[in-house]
């Protein structure tokens, strides 16, 4: 899965683009396990919940990266291009 594909990855990565629930592991411990490998990486999270919802019980902390479903073309460049350029 994503995580054995950034363990084995051997240049940077730059941007992890996950969904925030998932079945086998949620997007925030994806993103913590990829860390160890790419201390690098900057993440956007993306759901069908709302970034409320999703802050209120704690899957999430407030001011993270959040785009939220459905979105369109446009707005995914738009925040990954926002996500990338911030320090």
């Amino acid at each position: 899965g994503a995580l054995d594909l950034a363990r084995d990855h051997q240049g940077p990565i730059h941007l992890l683009l996950t969904d925030v629930v998932m079945p086998e592991m949620k997007g925030p411990a994806l993103k913590e396990e990829i860390l160890k490998f790419h201390p690098e990486i900057k993440v956007l999270y993306m759901s069908g919940y709302t970034d409320n919802v999703i802050v209120k019980h704690g899957i999430l902390m407030e001011g993270v990266n959040f785009l939220q479903k459905p979105f369109t073309v446009n707005a995914l460049l738009q925040k990954v291009d926002q996500v990338l350029m911030s320090p």
